[in-house]
């Protein structure tokens, strides 16, 4: 049996808003829109080119994290997303930024030797890394 990243979900406190911006942000295209039958739970899968998804899904009343409480607890911590040269974590993180995503950790090298990374949020405060490993 093989293995393989799908998706990733991630609640967000207005979905209409949030599909938006990932769709703009991140390239990404809409797949379906979903409702859990018997809750008040709906959702978005996107679809970005490379095969990637990211399921945006949205409960009222819900309770949203800020980026520092989320890398201090237990569960989903941030999106990664690798770029093909050190040069584009700098280029896609001014990209982001400008898109409205939230300066979270500037490009810099990674702790990995040779790598190079940043950190952005989006709207809602959840994380999304940028990352280069081909040094």
């Amino acid at each position: 049996m093989t293995h393989r990243f799908d998706h990733v979900g991630i609640s967000v406190p207005d979905l209409i808003a949030a599909v938006m911006w990932y769709r703009a942000a991140l390239h990404l295209t809409e797949e379906r829109a979903f409702a859990v039958p018997g809750t008040d739970l709906r959702g978005v899968m996107l679809r970005h080119d490379s095969g990637y998804r990211v399921e945006l899904l949205h409960r009222p009343g819900a309770a949203a994290d800020g980026p520092v409480q989320a890398a201090g607890t237990l569960g989903y911590g941030h999106l990664c997303l690798a770029v093909d040269t050190p040069e584009d974590v700098d280029a896609e993180f001014a990209r982001l930024v400008a898109a409205g995503a939230g300066v979270r950790t500037g490009p810099r090298p990674a702790p990995r030797e040779g790598a190079r990374m940043a950190f952005v949020s989006d709207p809602f405060g959840n994380l999304i890394e940028l990352i280069n490993r081909t040094a």
